[in-house]
C-alpha cells in the first residue's frame, strides 16, 4: 500500500502533511497494514529529518511558480512547469501509489496532474479560508476534500467537502509550562507576550516590535521569534535601543524555536501575536488569546479572511497591516493585558475553534481508499 503526499514546500503545507503521516502510521498499525509506504513529492524536502523520522521517502520534482503579478520569470517558469509535468508523470508511474494526498501550492500541481492522468484517487486538504489555485483545480476530480475553515466550502464541491480543521503535529499540540522559565531565561510573575513570525519571520511586525520595546518592556517580557534572515538585524538594533534600559533583559529574541521551545513559549504566554497562516490552528489548540496581523497581499486575500474567521469565533483581535502603527500596537496589547476577563473568553473561544482530530479524520479517509483498492 502506497500513499504519496504533495505540497507547496512551505511550512503551512509541509507540517500538516507530517501530522497526517503520523496519524496514518498510527492508524495503519491498528489496522495491521504492515506494508504501508509513504512518499512526498515536491520541489524541496523542507525538513529532511521529519521526513526520515516519519518514514517518508522524498521524491524531487522541480517546478515553476506561476505568480499572480506580471513578471518575466513567469515565462521561464512555464517551461519549468512543462518539464515538471513529464517528470512527475514518469515518477508517479514508477511508484504508482494507491492514493495521492494534495496540500495545495504550486509544487503540488505536477503530482496532482500525473495522478489525474493515471487515474489514481486524490484527496486534498485546504488550510485557508480561500482555496489556492492548485486545490481549486484538483477539487474537480478529487475523491474527498478536507477544509480547515467553513468559508472554504463556498469555493468547492459541497458533496465531497468536509470540515476537519487543520492537522497539527503531535510534537507541538500540548503547551509546556514546567521548565519554561529556566529554558527561555524568563522572570516568573511578569506577564509574557509571545510574538511569532513563522519560520521566515514577519518583517513589518518585527519593525513595529522594535519601535515599541521601550513602551512594552516596563510592563511585559517578550519572546520574539523573528526568522533566520531577520535575526542579526533585529538583535543588533534592539541591543543598541535597549543598551541603557533597565528592562533590556526582558526581551528574548530568537531566530527559530524548536518544538520543545515553541511549546514552552506557548505554555507561559499570556498573549500571542502572529500572522494569519496555519499558526492560527496551533494558537487555537494551545488556547492562548491572540492578536492576528494578516499579510496585506496574499493569494485570494486568504490571510485576511483567515484572521476574520478566527475573530468571529471570538478567539482573537485583528490588526490589519495597513493600520499597524506603534501606537495602535501598544494600545491593543495594553487593552487586552489589562482585561483578564476578555482574555479568558478568548482562550475559551480558541479551544472551541480548535479541532484536535483533523489529522486522524483525514487519515481515516486515506485508509478507506487504500482498503478499497485492495478489494
Amino acid at each position: 500500500m502506497k500513499v504519496l503526499f504533495t505540497g507547496g514546500g512551505t511550512g503551512g503545507h509541509f507540517y500538516p502533511i507530517i501530522a497526517i503521516a503520523q496519524a496514518l502510521n498510527d492508524l495503519a498499525q491498528k489496522e495491521h497494514l504492515a506494508t504501508l509506504k509513504l512518499y512526498y513529492m515536491s520541489d524541496d524536502p523542507y525538513n529532511e529529518r521529519l521526513l526520515f523520522d516519519n518514514g517518508i521517502t522524498f521524491v524531487k520534482v522541480s517546478t515553476g511558480k506561476m505568480r499572480t503579478y506580471a513578471s518575466g520569470r513567469n515565462i521561464i517558469d512555464m517551461f519549468k512547469t512543462f518539464f515538471a509535468l513529464f517528470r512527475a508523470f514518469f515518477l508517479m508511474f514508477s511508484i504508482y501509489p494507491d492514493v495521492v494526498v494534495g496540500k495545495g501550492g504550486y509544487a503540488s500541481f505536477p503530482a496532482l496532474f500525473a495522478a489525474r492522468l493515471l487515474g489514481i484517487p486524490v484527496i486534498i486538504h485546504e488550510s485557508d479560508s480561500v482555496p489556492g489555485r492548485a486545490n481549486k483545480w484538483a477539487a474537480k476530480f478529487a475523491r474527498k476534500i478536507a477544509i480547515s475553515y467553513p468559508e472554504a466550502a463556498e469555493y468547492l464541491p459541497k458533496k465531497k467537502t468536509a470540515l476537519t480543521g487543520n492537522p497539527i503535529r503531535k510534537e507541538i499540540m500540548t503547551p509546556i509550562r514546567e521548565g519554561a522559565y529556566e529554558l527561555l531565561n524568563l522572570e516568573e510573575g511578569i506577564p509574557t507576550i509571545f510574538i511569532v513570525g513563522g519560520s521566515q519571520g514577519a518583517q513589518r511586525i518585527n519593525e513595529v516590535v522594535i519601535q515599541t520595546l521601550p513602551d512594552l518592556l516596563p510592563k511585559y517580557q517578550i519572546i520574539h521569534q523573528v526568522g533566520k534572515r531577520n535575526f542579526d538585524y533585529v538583535k543588533n538594533i534592539s541591543k543598541v535601543l535597549l543598551e541603557k534600559s533597565d528592562y533590556g533583559e526582558r526581551y528574548k529574541v530568537f531566530d527559530y524555536l524548536n518544538d520543545e521551545a515553541m511549546r514552552m513559549a506557548a505554555g507561559v504566554a499570556d498573549l500571542i501575536v502572529s500572522r494569519a497562516g496555519s499558526a492560527i490552528f496551533e494558537i487555537a489548540i494551545w488556547g492562548v488569546p491572540s492578536i492576528i496581523i494578516p499579510i496585506t497581499e496574499s493569494n485570494g486575500d486568504h490571510q485576511r479572511k483567515n484572521a476574520y474567521s478566527y475573530a468571529r469565533a471570538g478567539a482573537c483581535e485583528v490588526i490589519e497591516e495597513k493600520n499597524l502603527t506603534p501606537h495602535l500596537f501598544v494600545s491593543e496589547i495594553n487593552r487586552l493585558m489589562e482585561d483578564e476577563n476578555q482574555r479568558k473568553k478568548m482562550s475559551e473561544a480558541a479551544r472551541a475553534f480548535a479541532r484536535t482530530d483533523a489529522a486522524e479524520k483525514i487519515a481515516e479517509q486515506i485508509i478507506a481508499v487504500l482498503l478499497e483498492h485492495q478489494k
